[in-house]
């Protein structure tokens, strides 16, 4: 289609011709082996992203030493018995089409796995800014180690047969961290001003050239800026890579900060427009000659096409759309474009799963992403009637999943609208795609073929065995009520009442829990008008942790809008123009206006032990089990459907 024109155009690296512009970045998933050779589920996986239709896609972290694996289930490249998987992984993506540059890295200091076992490596004994622990400096035996492996690496993936590598000297890993004046302190040549600190990975490049040949493509990622206080900037960056263009790199790959910017911004939350730093790449673009990718929060084809054609970078990577839909371009080229999952940049699913939970990849809106061996794509060969009783994510999810197994689905929801809590959710501020998820998530269940009916709420006297087999019971939960003197006066109202716009927002507000509802609510309330907010947590801290993206960005919109956080406090009355309140044994009165409560969800499950005594099979999902996230609840609709049997 014509408004695609520039995205679906090739392009020529080299001796690598690439069908488009996209590109498929590298994304941890933790679904190697714990010693590092290609699994199954990393095959699965990325057939499925090669299905989508990237022109290139890059593998994830590849390691080119054992001391800078970043973890066990990190592939590896660092000997020759690895090369058999990584053959599997460049039939795969030929397979469908594409082109596949095996990204070569090595973590340095940022590894919790390395610093745990003493074997961290790093420029300087600096502690790592995200772990807080030092790696072991380096000497020059060890730094021309590292860059034989580098070319070593580099040469594997050529016998394997990849169609480029690309050097990893971003995000705070080894190579940026020798560019960093934060993490490189030496006083030898390889240290000093920004030139000097270039110089290791300028002998990385000049060794992966030597061992690979002049026409074999080589990419290199950087962070265009650092994005910590006192950090290098783009202005530092435009003089350097010119020097990575004489070494041997044919192509840049520019990203932005590191992980130990605050806030997690290499993975950008919601509150980040898509696009939003294209300008570092067209930056670069504009003092060198081979081609740059560019990198920023993009999820839609139309927008990546007019960032090309305005000449902002010849191509565009797109990492977590690719988790949340991998079909999204084929969408876009069939005319298709709303039948796409657009990703919420929540982060739940990736990266918060695997640094936080250190477990393998998912998406939290799609629930094949890292499940794509279990994923059930066939037909039933015996259909079931299935009631679902209840319409937010959890039960669309169901729905949807259970309906395109070929099922006979009908979904109740007793509301007006399906959505559940996440049409709350959608109502704070830059929640508003969370909204369009529903509406995405409830096409694609209509679509497969299930019937939705809204303000239907049933009953256990409809639950009649000779119409159905199996109902999913995501009936949700029910707001939890204070149990304080006080909690009926007409100056309380609930989160929920709050967001639907339905209480209005008051001048001096308390609001009653600091979980996540709770501190949308007091963004909310600000955005609304409020004067002055207070958030109250039973809890030593907010649940809400500023660790997280989206946490991170919340605490401090509110920080600065002059909230107050009492946390380890304690709500023991409520009076009609104040509170009291308790911490470490001493009492204060608060005056205010009006008091919000957000102090959770208690589950509704008053259909199973119904439907079970009339033998209908049930199985109880998202809220109506106990309060979830996306992620949660999603994966637990999806495998509610996948199970019928």
């Amino acid at each position: 289609m014509s408004e695609l024109s520039h995205l679906m155009q090739p392009i020529s690296i080299k001796s690598m011709e690439v069908p488009n512009r996209l590109v498929m970045p590298p994304m941890g998933t933790g679904l190697a082996h714990r010693d590092g050779t290609v699994s199954k589920a990393n095959l699965a996986y990325l057939e499925r992203r090669a299905q989508g239709g990237a022109g290139l896609i890059i593998t994830e972290i590849t390691s080119v030493h054992p001391q800078g694996t970043a973890a066990p289930g990190t592939i590896c490249a660092y000997d020759d018995s690895f090369i058999p998987g990584l053959v599997q992984m460049v039939e795969v993506v030929h397979a469908r089409g594409g082109k596949i540059a095996m990204q070569l890295h090595h973590a340095g200091r940022e590894s919790f796995y390395q610093l745990q076992k003493g074997q961290a490596l790093g420029p300087s004994a600096v502690p790592s800014l995200v772990y807080g622990m030092k790696p072991n400096e380096m000497n020059e035996d060890d730094i021309l180690a590292v860059v034989q492996a580098f070319g070593s690496a580099a040469l594997r993936a050529k016998k394997a047969g990849f169609d480029a590598v690309e050097l990893h000297a971003a995000h705070g890993y080894l190579l940026m961290q020798f560019l960093s004046a934060h993490a490189n302190q030496r006083s030898d040549k390889y240290g000093g001003d920004l030139g000097q600190r270039a110089r290791f990975i300028v002998e990385c490049l000049r060794e992966v050239r030597k061992q690979t040949g002049e026409d074999f493509p080589i990419s290199i990622r950087i962070s265009g800026e650092e994005m910590i206080k006192n950090g290098y900037s783009i202005e530092d960056m435009i003089h350097i890579v010119p020097q990575f263009v004489e070494a041997g790199a044919d192509m840049l790959h520019v990203s932005f900060g590191t992980h130990g910017t605050p806030g997690g911004m290499t993975c950008a939350p919601v509150e980040y427009e898509p696009g939003f730093k294209i300008a570092l790449a067209r930056r670069i673009k504009d003092v060198v000659e081979v081609p740059v990718i560019g990198v920023g929060r993009f999820t839609d084809p139309v927008m990546i096409n007019e960032a090309i054609a305005r000449g902002d970078a010849d191509m565009i990577a797109v990492g977590r759309q690719h988790l949340s839909d991998p079909d999204f371009l084929t969408n876009a080229l069939n005319g298709k474009g709303e039948a796409t999952l657009t990703c919420l940049a929540c982060n739940q699913g990736c990266i918060e799963r695997l640094a936080f939970e250190q477990k393998s990849v998912r998406c939290a809106i799609n629930p094949e992403t890292g499940q794509e061996l279990i994923y059930p794509r066939e037909k039933v060969p015996n259909q079931r009637r299935v009631w679902v009783i209840g319409g937010g994510p959890a039960g669309l999810t169901a729905a949807s999943e259970a309906a395109r197994l070929g099922h006979q689905v009908t979904l109740f929801e007793k509301g007006e609208q399906v959505g559940g809590q996440v049409l709350l959710a959608a109502r704070a501020p830059y929640k508003e795609p969370y909204g369009r998820f529903i509406e995405q998530l409830a096409a694609r269940a209509t679509k497969h073929g299930a019937v939705i009916k809204t303000a239907q709420e049933i009953t256990e006297a409809d639950l009649d065995p000779q119409s159905l087999d199996m109902i999913i019971v995501a009936s949700g939960g029910q707001n939890a009520k204070l149990d304080i003197p006080g909690a009926e006066l007409p100056l309380v109202c609930d989160a929920w009442t709050l967001l639907k716009g339905e209480t209005p927002v008051g001048q001096k507000v308390v609001v009653i829990g600091g979980g996540l509802i709770g501190m949308e609510a007091a963004d909310y309330l600000y955005a609304h008008g409020a004067q002055e907010v207070m958030v109250i947590e039973a809890q030593p801290q907010s649940p809400v942790l500023k660790l997280t993206s989206h946490g991170y960005m919340l605490h401090k919109r509110l920080r600065q809008a002059g909230f107050r956080l009492a946390t380890d406090t304690r709500l023991k009355e409520i009076e009609s123009d104040g509170i009291i309140i308790e911490h470490d044994g001493n009492e204060e009165r608060i005056s205010l206006d009006q008091v919000v409560v957000a102090v959770g969800t208690q589950p509704i499950d008053n259909l199973k032990a119904a439907a079970e005594a009339r033998g209908i099979t049930c199985a109880v999902v998202g809220d109506a089990v106990a309060t979830r996230r996306i992620i949660e609840a999603v994966e637990e609709g999806a495998r509610a459907a996948w199970e019928i049997n």
